[in-house]
């Protein structure tokens, strides 16, 4: 069953215009079906705010389990914001206080942007312990994309991540190394996953911490993890949720920084991302780029017509079933009332039954 548009948020209107199935409250309410109440802590810049919602929304719609979903995205009043993107937070986005009041099934932590190397010196550090440590206790289970995962990992066990040598940057394969866990149940064994990061937690990291891993990748490192319980933190050091040009405009944006002397040095393409010939076009334009910044002339704009109909995806199937995996877990887990996070009978150190 979809998402049920329970507020105005333009997010719906953009998923109805590409297709998705949206429901309607009034329809909702005649259906007897179960509801999942589904948390969004979205804490991207403001330039992504938007979009890391569709991305997000559209997994969970996309993941056919028999549920009605009501999503209910949120940020943290510490991270600082344009007034565009505060007007659109104060109108669309709910109160952290009233979200733990009300209760949720599930929680969703996005990746953010930092400044500090230290990620217990961020602003936004304190408030983020104080949501994830209410979620442990009251979730069923949350999912960390990207810096969440780094987060969690440092502040619960104590694995600070490191920095990379060079930008993690484009689309890696994967690989299931634990093929009996249920979230990677009936995905493919081998697929790719984009990333895009400065820093990593790594694979003796996560073992340290006693947390299972489930995919890797022998360039990109750990994706996909689970709490030592099995379920009730999932770690994603990817970016499944990512659109197929997301990279794209990424790449696009350090361009034009370039272009406007805004960073020193020409970005590299992302890796495994751009075809042949369509790295031949952004060469050209590298060229282009350089000639402009030492003529002073007006930098020639981005080619990017010409290289989004050569991009293929090939991560969203996978997503979509890992998460359809996730939210099917819950479902058959969580407490109707969704203050409590699990039905009785359900073992805390084990909620899937795995390691008995």
């Amino acid at each position: 069953m979809p998402i049920v548009a329970n507020t105005d948020l333009p997010t719906f209107a953009q998923l109805r215009r590409e297709g998705q199935s949206i429901l309607e409250p009034d329809r909702a309410l005649q259906q007897d079906i179960r509801e999942l109440h589904i948390g969004l802590l979205n804490m991207m810049p403001d330039a992504a705010l938007a979009a890391t919602e569709r991305q997000f929304l559209r997994l969970i719609n996309e993941s056919n389990q028999i549920a009605q979903f009501y999503v209910y995205p949120f940020t943290l009043r510490e991270l600082q914001r344009s007034p565009t993107a505060q007007a659109h937070i104060d109108r669309y986005y709910r109160d952290f206080d009233r979200i733990r009041a009300e209760g949720l099934d599930a929680l969703i932590i996005t990746g953010a942007n930092v400044s500090h190397p230290n990620l217990a010196d961020e602003p936004f550090w304190r408030p983020l312990i104080e949501v994830i440590d209410w979620a442990f206790g009251h979730v069923t289970s949350t999912l960390c994309s990207c810096l969440a995962t780094h987060a969690v990992l440092q502040f619960r066990y104590g694995q600070r991540r490191h920095p990379l040598p060079d930008k993690r940057w484009g689309v890696y394969p994967h690989r299931v190394v634990d093929r009996r866990h249920p979230l990677v149940n009936d995905v493919n064994t081998l697929f790719d996953v984009p990333h895009s990061r400065f820093n990593e937690i790594g694979r003796d990291q996560f073992d340290a911490a006693g947390l299972h891993v489930l995919v890797e990748s022998d360039e990109a490192g750990v994706h996909l993890a689970v709490s030592e319980d099995g379920f009730r933190i999932v770690f994603f050091q990817g970016h499944p949720e990512y659109d197929t040009v997301s990279l794209l405009k990424e790449y696009k944006r350090e361009v034009n920084r370039f272009a406007a002397a805004h960073r020193d040095d020409y970005p590299p393409v992302p890796e495994h991302y751009i075809g042949i010939r369509d790295r031949a076009i952004l060469d050209e334009h590298r060229e282009r780029v350089f000639a402009a910044r030492e003529s002073g002339h007006e930098p020639p704009a981005f080619p990017e017509a010409h290289i989004i109909t050569g991009l293929d995806n090939t991560w969203h199937d996978t997503a979509e079933g890992v998460v359809g995996n996730w939210i099917g877990r819950i479902y058959q887990l969580t407490n109707n009332d969704r203050r409590i996070p699990f039905m009785d009978g359900v073992n805390l150190q084990d909620p899937l039954g795995l390691y008995r």
